[in-house]
């Protein structure tokens, strides 16, 4: 197999998630400080975490008042949930969280230990100055939150960090179907990593730190074989 060649893009060049793409919606419409946008992320963070559990019914008004946001910012929320598979909008029943599915959840994880090194591997290639900041810094604090058993934090931590990878890959395709099906896997990864102990999650921060460098250095096969070691740390014992 051949040397893969670098193509980073000038740093002078526009960032991709600038060009209309970010966490695979376009930047004026999911732009961090946006009320959907803050929505969305603290509903995902709490499915994720049980807060909200499976079957769990979804007032938009309650919901608002618990995240102090406004009805339609959640509402919005609550519609991109639904397209992602994360929550069930029915009539006259409303809105609940989505169950969890173990062999969905399998068949994601086998997807994404295929889609997700090469996404390391285009990341390499393509990141852009700030993309790679943002890939290097996802874990900052992680192993003080490790420590504490500050599952949250961590959680949203490996969040941002698969998101920076898959956005510094520049395919907006592989991109969309990493993001969502690593939101779903997530579900299932914090009930494992809560029973696993310190040092399990200590080696999985490390492994995550060992695949941002590989990609800040544009090294892509060394980015593929760490995310592929990221991936295998994820399953259950």
């Amino acid at each position: 197999m051949g040397t893969q060649t670098k193509t980073r893009p000038r740093e002078d060049m526009v960032p991709f998630h600038q060009q209309g793409f970010s966490d695979v919606r376009h930047t004026e419409d999911w732009a961090p400080d946006l009320q959907k946008s803050k929505a969305y992320e603290q509903i995902l963070l709490d499915i994720i975490l049980g807060v909200l559990p499976p079957s769990a019914r979804l007032d938009e008004l309650g919901l608002a008042k618990q995240y102090n946001l406004g009805v339609a910012g959640v509402r919005d929320a609550l519609a991109r949930l639904s397209l992602e598979g994360m929550v069930l909008r029915r009539p006259r029943s409303g809105t609940i969280v989505a169950s969890i599915d173990v062999q969905e959840v399998q068949q994601a994880y086998e997807v994404r230990c295929l889609l997700e090194p090469q996404a390391a591997l285009l990341a390499a290639q393509h990141a852009t100055r700030a993309e790679i900041d943002e890939i290097l810094t996802a874990f900052d604090g992680a192993e003080a939150a490790a420590k504490r058993r500050d599952f949250r934090a961590i959680i949203a931590m490996d969040q941002k960090f698969h998101r920076a990878v898959a956005i510094a890959s520049h395919n907006l395709s592989l991109a969309r179907i990493v993001i969502n099906l690593h939101n779903k896997a997530a579900r299932y990864w914090y009930y494992s990593m809560t029973t696993r102990p310190d040092e399990d999650r200590l080696e999985d921060i490390s492994n995550h730190r060992i695949a941002a460098k590989a990609i800040a250095k544009g090294d892509g096969p060394a980015a593929m074989k760490a995310m592929l070691v990221v991936m295998g740390s994820k399953t259950a014992d």
